[in-house]
């Protein structure tokens, strides 16, 4: 007998795809994809730890799902992820009802581990010894999918000072090449147009292993038959180099659009950080990609309040902002998480100065992407058919090359990529109509 699985995501792609790893595990081991909580036997909690924030919301739903657990009898709660591997045995003597706790390394133990709760066993995993064993794991694909992601590599070297990940995600392991291309080829097979290749720092895939380079990777899989856009999550500036950045004039397929992450624009608190690159550096390498694809986008991630972070040094920040002009990001008040180096360190920014900080940076790049929306009207361009539109019936969705949404009235064309003229813009996506 068939039962169902709910999975409930959090925090990065990388959880993402891992979530796509369980259903298709799952899927081999009897279990179909419950329509909605109500529906199923068995939800899993896909958990980040980033940010404390993160944390407490993963408790909240544990504490849902306690009763959830007592409406039907045979009901299974499991909980994977960066919080399970950090937490491991504490986060069952924290939530009892949790049947099953899986690191980010033990997805392949999945099934397993499920049968052992059906039989009321409950298991904890989370060692992250020996090789990855999920890589050949093949995603849940949604029937009809333009676009996929495809992981090359997990885990970080880098231990900057504010940063978990190297602990709950273990150091850098890249996946072999030719099993990457070998997916690549799979998906291209399955109507995939768009790849997307995933990292925690993919400039440095293949390193460690003696691997080939990331950017004759992706000339590799740019010569994928099938594969349009290719592009790839996420870059640490410090190892973006000038192979790569010279690929963005060779390589049509590799879209006009890099999120390159900078956290902070003052020199003072990236050398806190341990970041491995100046102000100077940083831009400099957006120049230089700006230089190989005219119009090219730029999405970042910034952290405001790090520990000893003064007005002068915010400022800095601002400033970086003006002059890059990004098209979007993603920006966070300083979070202190045990186990790293700022969890230690002292000259906290108080919590009302940080978060009018935060205020201002993102009322700044709000301006930005207005800006750069706007510039967008008039023009015509190439969208990646993703689905229906929420904003109207009969209209459908998709991404520019630029990583832009378009909602557009379609014409009477078909297929995945469309010429899209835009006729206005929203305060985060663009508005066309199909000629």
């Amino acid at each position: 007998m068939r039962r169902s699985v709910y999975i409930k995501t959090f925090g990065c792609q990388m959880n993402a795809v891992d979530s796509a790893r369980m259903l298709s595990l799952l899927s081999k081991a009897d279990y179909d994809v419950a329509p909605s909580l109500e529906d199923a036997d068995l939800v899993l909690l896909n958990t980040c730890s980033i940010r404390e924030k993160a944390d407490q919301k993963i408790y909240s739903e544990l504490g849902v799902l306690r009763r959830w657990k007592t409406l039907r009898d045979g009901r299974l709660v499991g909980v994977g992820g960066c919080l399970a591997q950090q937490a491991g045995e504490a986060l069952r003597s924290r939530a009892p009802h949790v049947d099953i706790v899986f690191g980010t390394h033990n997805i392949s133990k999945l099934p397993e581990m499920v049968r052992l709760a059906e039989r009321r066993t409950p298991s904890v995993k989370i060692g992250m010894e020996g090789e990855m064993t999920h890589w050949e794991t093949a995603p849940y694909l949604a029937e009809g999918a333009a676009s996929s992601m495809l992981t090359i590599m997990q885990g970080c070297d880098n231990f900057c000072a504010y940063c978990i990940v190297p602990a709950v995600r273990g150091r850098e392991v890249s996946r072999p090449s030719a099993d990457i291309l070998e997916e690549a080829r799979a998906l291209a097979g399955k109507g995939v147009r768009e790849i997307v290749l995933l990292g925690q720092n993919v400039n440095s895939y293949g390193k460690k292993e003696g691997e080939i380079p990331f950017h004759d990777l992706l000339r590799r899989i740019a010569k994928v038959d099938g594969i349009s856009r290719i592009r790839f999550i996420t870059s640490h500036p410090r190892d973006l180099d000038e192979r790569t950045i010279g690929l963005f004039s060779e390589v049509e397929a590799l879209c006009p659009h890099l999120h390159l992450p900078i956290q902070s624009g003052s020199d003072r608190i990236l050398t806190a950080m341990g970041r491995g690159y100046g102000r100077r550096e940083y831009l400099s390498k957006i120049l230089r990609l700006r230089a190989a694809r005219p119009g090219m986008a730029f999405s970042s991630d910034f952290i405001v309040g790090f520990p000893g972070e003064s007005e002068d040094d915010f400022r800095d920040t601002l400033s970086v902002m003006e002059e890059v002009r990004y098209d979007s990001s993603f920006s966070f008040r300083f979070s202190p998480r045990p186990g790293t180096r700022a969890w230690e360190m002292g000259d906290r920014v108080g919590p009302e100065e940080s978060r009018e900080r935060l205020r201002t940076l993102q009322s700044l790049q709000d301006r930005h992407s207005r800006e750069r929306l706007m510039e967008a009207v008039g023009k015509e361009m190439e969208v990646l058919v993703e689905g229906k539109s929420p904003k109207g019936p009969g209209k459908l969705c998709g991404r520019t090359p630029c990583h832009k949404m378009m909602n557009f009235t379609p014409g009477r064309s078909g297929g995945h990529l469309r010429k899209v003229h835009v006729v206005s813009f929203g305060a985060h996506s663009l508005s066309g109509e199909e000629r």
